[in-house]
């Protein structure tokens, strides 16, 4: 192997070892280990404490995978049913969503003097909260099976569902792309989002049955294989990475499920690392302070509106006030999407790239403290109430 070659795997092994040290310490605190994980990126990243030199490449397919593997291994816990029957009652609450999200963006941007378009763009960027970070939130602190979760993940799915329209009409206004080619766009990529559920809702348990194999190694390669496929192809299509895994996650059912979660979890725990990590190193510190003002207003804003978006659709659902506060609190952390949308504004608008990069640290570390400890903001009102004999 070359010298660069080596010199690539041991800046990996050194940065796998220093994650191992981040997790033990999350550990030890008590707190969730990803908003550490970016923290240690922003770190290494440019501007950081020490530049980390490798391959940018390399550990990008590596976030990217670690989104994929989060969304299936949520996906599992849901069938197809499920989740149709959850998003046909969480209407209303992504409509709220949409309606308290987007204005504070959009308004943001024209404050700022960004032009409309790019305005347009911030208004995405605070609308959408991260699937994959939630997916490890939801995980990491074993509350897949709370009430408020499939609100939750009813929210982030119409969500995703709205990136399916959004981002190409965006991105056709942005390129200068014709309105029949938006258009065709559009509707080819809700085209393949019904028919893949469809394929799902019919064939899932028969998809299953080919897939479960007695040989884990089997097993295993299919799985990940299946869903990276899948998972590509709805890139392709304009859809999210995400909810191609989601999908796939979804479709299975029965004896693959609890197999595929031991299989699977070793390397979705790797890779997330690997996101939040790579997410941490995109992001130049030097330009933070200039926009750290607008980033800190922006972000307050969202927790409120996220907090309103999640205790709305959580009392739909018939869901308590602890409930209802931490489907608010997970629904805080905005990530690989937001960036991405943000993006495509960068040549239109220089400093929005550091503004969403900076608004999306302060929501990931806001939103996972705030999810880890809602309970112990409810429960001290509750026993007050009690002691006072106002019930709850």
């Amino acid at each position: 192997m070359h010298a660069g070659g080596d010199l690539l795997i041991i800046e990996l092994g050194a940065l796998v070892l220093a994650l191992a040290v981040v997790a033990r310490l999350a550990r030890r605190i008590g707190l969730p280990a990803l908003p550490l994980y970016l923290l240690a990126g922003l770190a290494l990243g440019e501007g950081g404490i020490v530049e980390l030199d490798a391959s940018e490449d390399f550990i990008e397919v590596g976030a990217e995978i670690g989104v994929i593997l989060m969304l299936l291994m949520l996906g599992l816990e849901f069938s197809v049913r499920e989740l149709i029957d959850n998003v046909r009652r969480s209407t209303l609450a992504g409509v709220a969503d949409f309606g308290l999200n987007f204005p504070p963006g959009f308004v943001a941007g024209l404050i700022l003097g960004f032009d409309p378009v790019v305005a347009v763009l911030l208004g995405g960027v605070t609308y959408i909260s991260s699937s994959g970070i939630v997916a490890k939130l939801v995980a990491d602190l074993d509350r897949i099976g709370n009430h408020e979760t499939s609100v939750i993940l009813s929210v982030l799915v119409i969500e995703d569902l709205a990136m399916v329209l959004y981002l190409p009409i965006v991105s056709g206004v942005l390129f200068g792309g014709s309105v029949l080619s938006t258009t065709a766009t559009v509707a080819i990529s809700l085209a393949a989002v019904v028919g893949v559920l469809g394929i799902a809702y019919v064939l899932g348990d028969r998809l299953s049955a080919i897939a479960l194999s007695q040989s884990s190694e089997a097993l295993l390669l299919t799985l990940l294989g299946g869903t990276l496929l899948v998972a590509g192809l709805a890139g392709q299509l304009n859809i999210s990475t995400a909810v191609g895994a989601f999908v796939v996650g979804v479709a299975l059912s029965g004896d693959i499920v609890s197999h595929a979660r031991g299989l699977l979890l070793p390397m979705r725990n790797l890779f997330a690392a690997v996101f939040f990590v790579f997410f941490g190193l995109q992001v130049d510190l030097s330009r933070m302070p200039s926009v750290a003002v607008a980033a800190l207003a922006i972000a307050a804003v969202t927790v409120v509106t996220k907090l309103a978006s999640g205790w709305i659709g959580a009392a739909r659902a018939g869901i308590g006030k602890p409930g209802r506060l931490r489907a608010g609190a997970a629904l805080i952390a905005h990530g690989e999407f937001s960036i991405v949308i943000a993006e495509l504004g960068i040549a239109r608008e220089s400093d929005l790239g550091a503004l969403a990069a900076a608004y999306v640290i302060i929501l990931t570390l806001v939103g996972a403290v705030l999810y880890q400890f809602a309970d112990s903001i409810t429960l001290p009102s509750r026993r007050r109430r009690r002691v006072l004999g106002l019930g709850g």
